[in-house]
């Protein structure tokens, strides 16, 4: 199954969305920075992850981007300036 690298990154108004927000994130991808997150995700999990992030935004008000990175197996480069960051590896996990 092909997965796709995204860069997501989000600014919520409210303080509690935002906590709904990360908590939604976080079961999809890893934290970069404060509102980036770096996710792996096949066709299925994408329209998953959008069903999930649009019962918790306000549209009004919040705002979420979502960047196409590319397939995983070949991955646009991220390159860091600065205090190195650990990315995750590409591809699937096994818990």
């Amino acid at each position: 199954m092909a997965r796709r690298r995204y860069l997501i990154a989000y600014d919520i108004s409210d303080p509690v969305r935002l906590r709904r927000v990360i908590k939604v994130m976080e079961s999809y991808g890893e934290r970069l920075q404060y509102s980036v997150f770096l996710c792996d995700l096949s066709d299925a999990e994408l329209v998953d992850w959008l069903t999930d992030i649009s019962a918790v935004v306000k549209l009004t008000a919040d705002s979420v981007v979502r960047i196409d990175l590319g397939d995983t197996r070949s991955p646009a480069g991220i390159h860091v300036i600065g205090t190195g960051r650990r990315l995750p590896h590409a591809g699937t996990t096994i818990v």
